[in-house]
Parts: C-alpha cells; structure tokens; sequence
C-alpha cells in the first residue's frame, strides 16, 4: 500500500478538520443550544473527535473501518447535539461535513507535502501556519458560499431519499479518493506521490461540488413549489372574491325586493294575525342583509361573507375599519391579506368548546404614518413559534398550510411593511403594519 511510503494527514489535523467541518453547518441552521451551551458543546465535541482520532490511530489497520465508524460517530453526535434538525437531517449534515472536512484535509495536506517534503525537520511555526490559513480559509468560504443555500427563515428538511444520495456521494467520494492509499494497481489509482495527493484533493471537491449542486437544486424545487402554491392561493382567494361580491349582490337585491313584497302585501291587510305573518318574516331575512360598508369595496366584500360565516359557525365577528386606509394596496392583496387572516382566526374559533370565547376582532386604521391592521381571536392550547410564526399541526397538509401566515408577512414586505405575531392570555393576535407611502413619521 502506497501508505506505508508516504506520509498521510496526521490525526490531530483530521479531528480539527472534522469538527471545523461540522461546525460551518451548525451555524448555518438553527441551533438547538443557547449561545454558551453552543460553546461548551462544541468544546466537547472538539475534544472527543480529538480522542477518537488518537484511538483510532493506534487500531491496526484490519480494524481501520472500526476507527472510521467512531469517528463518523462523534461526528454526527456533536451535529445532533447543537444543531435543531431531526436525526434523519442530522445524517444529510453528516454527509455534508465529512465531505468537506475531507476536502480541506486533503488540500492542506497536499500543500504541506509540496512546501515541507524533503524537510528533514521543518520549522513548526510555518506548518502552523500554513495549517491556519488553509483550515480558516477553507471553512470560511464553506460558510460563505453555504450560506445562500439555508435561508435563515426557513426550516430545513430533507426526506429520506434525500439523506440517502447525499451519504452515497460522501461514501463513492471517500472511497475513490483514498483508493490510491489502499491499492496502486486500478485504472483510478496514482502511483506517484504528488499525484495522490492531487487525485484525492480533486476527487474530494468533485464530492462537495455534487453535494453543493444538490442543495441548490433541492432548494430551488422547494422554493418552486412555494411559489407555485402561493399563486394558487391568491388566485384562489380572489376567485372566491369575485364569487363572493356577485352572491352579495344577488342577495342584496333579493333582500330588497322581498321588502318591497312584504310591503305590499301589508299594504293590502291589516288583519294582526297577516302583520305578526310578516314581521316575522321580515326578521327571518334580516340576517341576510349583513353588509359592512368601510370605504374599500374588497374589504367590504371580504367582512361581509366572512361576517356571515361567523354568524353560521356561532362566531362573534367585530370589526372596526377604516377601508380608505388600504387605497395603497392592490385589490388582489387586500383580498389575500385580509383573507388569510379571518380564515385563520376562524378556524381556531370554530373548534372552541365555550360559545362565549369565540370572538374575533379586527381593527384597520391609520396609525401616525402606517396602516395598521390587527386581528385577535381566542385560542386554546400550546403553540409552537417558528422564525416568528406558529408552526402548522396539519402534518398531512403541511406544504400549503402554513403559507397563510407567510403569504401575509409577504406581502406586507412587499409594500416595505412588517408582521407580528403574539400569543398571550388565551388571545392571538395578529398586527401587520404598512408604512403609507409619501407620509413621513
């Protein structure tokens, strides 16, 4: 074996490698520690990974694959530890650093043999040296160039699939890369000492390259999908708008023609029992004239038929809004905006036991030089916040539902504005709040 006459990466500069690795993508997703917990942890692992390296160096080398498990090992352990992902995403993670960590190795490794080989006994500070600035380098651009790919506002996921080919590149990636170490007599293996070197190094970035590739793409699949939902959502919302303002018409006219017959025909009896008839009769319609007028016809169309909603479901709807105030935003927004937010706070009052808790308010003014709507409805149970918003119990469902939410803080971004989400004392709020252009504060 080709190991026996060159020098291979010492095992310190492996386990530094190894957790610099797994750190990059620690800090790149959510953590699960607070930041001193973080240290302490990562300080941990640093030395266990330094530890098993020192063990696994001292196994003989039919119990190699036994030092390497172990060392996989520590690295997933510290990834799961300080990272929020599932077990299964910590494997992808895994992946990802192993894979890098190998890559930075090996260049630095195929650094110091050009610089220091034929050295009988180099001077330590340049090999620390040349070891700082490549392993600093090396990761910093890691991070950098990872960074783009794990958007701070989403939650990372990977199915299984996903998990499986990410640790089939790491594995082909590793195997081929130190082929050359375990036989020189392959079609793929080097026979001269730089070469090795090369070939691994550039065997190693070919394996990140594929996992870096597959990231973006998985990430510009979801991101497709997330547009492609969130447009039929608004296209959905403004159909039933459209639905919605025509039935209201319809019934309006409805409403008043059946008033002028009530009229008529009390008209031509007095008889108490014909009058008692029609006041009840009367009353029996006056639910249908339900319409809310606050000087934006979209909103007004949206309060009426969630107003009649409310008042089928057994749902107390109060609404205080000035409609001029949304004359800034598009029709196809207000519908979306407004939308979105009564269909939420109506499906966590509906399920609510006590008749009496199932309330909504919502409040649309002007606020000094924003727009301010606020929508409030009680609630029961735990929620869990994520990036600022409750995360969606609908498992089965969870790719649309849960763009609500989104789908209003988009918007309100859109328009240079801000939403807010708070839950306290049984009551969720929502506020969003959109600077009204030319105004200055």
């Amino acid at each position: 074996m080709i190991e026996d006459v060159l020098p291979d990466i010492p095992r310190l500069y492996t386990a530094l490698a190894e957790w610099a690795a797994c750190m990059v993508y620690v800090l790149l997703i959510r953590k699960r520690l607070a930041p001193v917990q973080l240290a302490v942890a990562a300080a941990l692992g640093l030395g266990l990974l330094i530890g098993v390296q020192l063990v696994a160096g001292t196994l003989p080398i039919a119990l190699w694959v036994v030092g390497m498990a172990l060392a996989v090992g520590a690295m997933y352990l510290l990834i799961a530890l300080c990272a929020d992902v599932s077990p299964l995403n910590a494997g992808y993670f895994l992946a990802r650093a192993f894979v890098l960590a190998e890559l930075v190795a090996s260049l630095h490794w195929q650094l110091h043999t050009f610089f220091f080989d034929g050295d009988p006994g180099p001077s330590r500070l340049p090999v620390i040296i040349l070891l700082v600035i490549v392993y600093a380098a090396g990761f910093s651009a890691a991070y950098g160039i990872e960074r783009r790919h794990f958007p701070a506002d989403q939650q990372f996921e990977v199915d299984g699939r996903g998990v499986l080919s990410a640790a089939a590149i790491a594995v082909i990636t590793f195997l081929i890369s130190n082929l050359s170490f375990l036989s020189t007599n392959t079609p793929f293996s080097g026979r001269l000492g730089p070469e090795v070197f090369y070939i691994r190094t550039l065997v190693d970035l070919a394996g990140y390259v594929a996992l870096y590739a597959q990231q973006g793409q998985r990430l510009e699949l979801r991101r497709a999908a997330e547009v492609e939902a969130m447009d039929r959502l608004l296209h959905s919302q403004h159909e039933q708008y459209l639905q919605a303002r025509n039935n209201i018409d319809v019934v309006n006219r409805k409403y008043h023609d059946l008033k002028h017959y009530i009229n008529a025909i009390r008209g031509e009896s007095s008889a108490d029992a014909r009058a008692s008839y029609l006041d009840q009769l009367e009353d029996s319609i006056r639910d249908y004239d339900t319409r809310v007028e606050t000087g934006n016809i979209v909103l007004d169309t949206i309060l009426t038929t969630k107003s009649a909603d409310c008042a089928q479901l057994g749902i107390t709807l109060t609404c205080v809004a000035d409609g001029a105030a949304l004359d800034l935003m598009s029709p196809m927004d207000v519908a979306a905006l407004v939308g979105n937010a009564l269909d939420n706070a109506i499906e966590a009052a509906v399920v609510l036991p006590d008749p009496e808790r199932r309330l909504l308010r919502v409040a649309v003014h002007r606020q000094d030089s924003f727009v301010m709507l606020r929508f409030e409805n009680y609630y029961e149970g735990d929620l869990t916040f994520d990036d600022g918003l409750p995360r969606t119990t609908k498992g089965a469902d969870s790719l649309h539902h849960g763009y609500g939410l989104r789908n209003i803080r988009h918007i309100a971004e859109r328009y240079g504005g801000t939403l807010t989400v708070h839950a306290e004392d049984g009551w969720f709020t929502v506020r969003v709040l959109i600077p009204v252009p030319g105004v200055l504060s």
